[in-house]
Formats: C-alpha cells, structure tokens, sequence
C-alpha cells in the first residue's frame, strides 16, 4: 500500500476550485476482497470509513478514472484517487441572503445561483455564499452529509458563473444526486457567450483536464494523467462578420463535469468566454470590448442555463431553465448589432 497526495485537485461534478487535494492510495492483491471502504480507510489512517463513504457518495472516489457508487463493494487491487476538499476555516453561519427559488420539497433546493456569489464557505471567503443562504432557508433540515462546510452541496458551479444549481435537503436526497452526478446521469447545458466562434460550428471537445504545470491557480488540457473530460457544444449565433466572427453564443452540453472544464475546452478552441480574467488570453475586438463595457459584464460570460434530473427520492423527472442573467443578456443584445 502506498499514499501520496496528488495536486491535480478537482471535483466530480461542479467547476470551482476549492484548494483540496487528491489523495493517491494503492491497494496491493492482498488487501482485497473485503469492503472497499474498509480496505481504503485501513490504507489510509488519515480517513475515517465513514468519512470514505461520505466521499463515494459524493463520487470522490475513483478507480481508474471511475467513480466508485457503493463503498460495500468487494476492494480490487489498484489505485484510488481520492478527493479531499479544502475545509473552511470555521463553521458557516445562516445569513439572511435572497434566493431565487425555482423548486423545493422536502429532499431538495433547486435555485438560481447568482454570478459573484460562491457555493460554499473556504478560506478568504467565509460568508455571503449559498451555503450561509441555505443555512437560513432551510435551517436544520440542510443535509450534513456534505461536511460542515458545506452542507447541502451535492454539485459547484464557479463563483463567477449564474446559474441554476441544486442542494439536497436530507441526507437519501444527497446520496442519490451524488450518485446521478457520478454517473453522469444529468441533464446539464450552459450558454457562453465567446470571444471569436469555436470551429468547427458543433462538435465535441475531449480532452482531459488537470491543473496547470505553468500556473496552479489555472487547469489545463494534457496529454498524460488528468481527468477525462468532454464538453459537446453548438454555435447557436455568431456576431459580426460571418466569415470570421467577433463573438458568439455557443450552447455547452456537459458529459463530465471537472474544474473548469467549459472555460478550459472552448478556450482551447480558440474561443475563450468574454470577460474570462483566467483563460480569457488576446483581447477581443474593439467592439466587442466596447458593448462589455456597455452591458456591465465583469465576469466570464458564462451560465448555466439548464438542469434537469430525476428526482431520487420520489422518482419525479425535473428539468429547470434560467435565462440569461441581466449582463449576459444586455451583451448579446449589443454584440447582435454588430
């Protein structure tokens, strides 16, 4: 058995880093057979088994390249990476903040997430995010199988990016979106609005994602290792000379959701978000500038316009869309003009 952490940091189903870590542990021919959360937590001390099946719940746990669904499967020999979130520095507090709710019952929360707001309380930035505005909504009702830093959260969309999310309200409803989103078994579209257009009009990007070697605070696309990535995305409009656009709006289907992997594939096509600080490298053209600073947008033209699912406690199938947020909105407007 061997342990080592492993900076290619990122999550099962959501975009936004949060400072964890991927834990490597390899279980030798002879430690298999029993449990798999049993086995990983006597090869890895540092865990608790009940800690390993909260983080198989929520599709933490991989075997090569697969996240586990059942912690009371049989252990094969290999390795596992396991993610490790960041924990926040202290316990987040309910903070009386609006919510946009387009759903809720007695198992979970469907709303929409505004752009500058993050998912959950980490360091540097304890309050004003949808975990303390889901503390007071909800309050004790709020799943804990997240951790106390982050209850509820079952999936992370990045700070800067809108859109509509989900959080489960009991602990079954948490495991079972856990599972969806391990499985790959969810509805998730997003608009981005483009430097340029991506060519050709549709397709698809593969490409596996892991943070950058030149610069930590970034992810990247590379050759070896990473995770496996794919994003399906359309031109739904381009702006400008059509032989050559300024800008467009580009539909993004996910397949697999790693740390940001929309704004890490369309960059790599040439067609980075507007406004994007991290990936949006090259400036666009005058006007294009021009109608950003009109619209007001200060963040990566990013949404994430559509969730649906099946709802895993009562079987119920869901499917929410949001439109696009004011400075989105006001931008496409304005680059239609061009």
């Amino acid at each position: 058995m061997a342990s080592e952490p492993n900076d290619a940091a990122d999550e099962s189903s959501g975009a936004e880093d949060d400072g964890g870590e991927v834990l490597t542990v390899t279980l030798a021919p002879e430690q298999t057979g029993e449990r798999v959360d049993r086995a990983l937590a006597a090869a890895a001390p540092d865990l608790s088994r009940a800690r390993l099946q909260a983080l198989i719940a929520e599709g933490r746990v991989r075997i090569a390249g697969r996240p586990l669904t059942s912690g009371s499967a049989a252990a094969v020999a290999g390795s596992y990476e396991i993610d490790i979130p960041a924990v926040a520095p202290a316990d987040p507090k309910p903070e009386a903040i609006p919510l946009n709710v387009l759903f809720e019952d007695p198992h979970l929360i469907v709303l929409e997430k505004p752009a500058g707001m993050a998912m959950h309380p980490a360091p540097g930035s304890e309050s004003g995010t949808l975990v303390n505005a889901l503390l007071r909504h909800c309050g004790a009702g709020l799943s804990g199988i997240g951790g106390v830093a982050r209850p509820g959260i079952v999936h992370r969309i990045d700070k800067e990016t809108s859109g509509v999310v989900v959080a489960a309200k009991t602990d079954a409803a948490h495991q079972g979106l856990s599972a969806l989103f391990a499985a790959h078994d969810i509805e998730r579209a997003y608009v981005a609005l483009t430097r340029g257009a991506p060519h050709p009009t549709s397709g698809t990007i593969e490409g596996a994602i892991a943070r950058s070697t030149h610069d930590r605070k970034k992810m990247a696309i590379v050759k070896s290792g990473g995770r496996h990535a794919v994003t399906h995305y359309k031109v739904e409009r381009a702006f400008g000379r059509q032989e050559k656009p300024l800008a467009a709006r580009v539909a993004c289907r996910l397949e697999t959701g790693r740390t940001h992997q929309i704004r890490v594939h369309l960059a790599s096509k040439g067609a980075p978000c507007l406004g994007d600080p991290v990936y949006g490298s090259g400036a666009p053209a005058a006007e294009v500038r021009a109608a950003i600073a009109e619209a007001g947008l200060k963040r990566q033209a990013l949404h994430a316009a559509v969730l649906g699912f099946r709802h895993p406690v009562t079987g119920e199938t869901l499917r929410f869309e949001s439109p696009l947020p004011d400075d989105m909105a006001v931008l496409e407007r304005l680059l239609a003009t061009l």
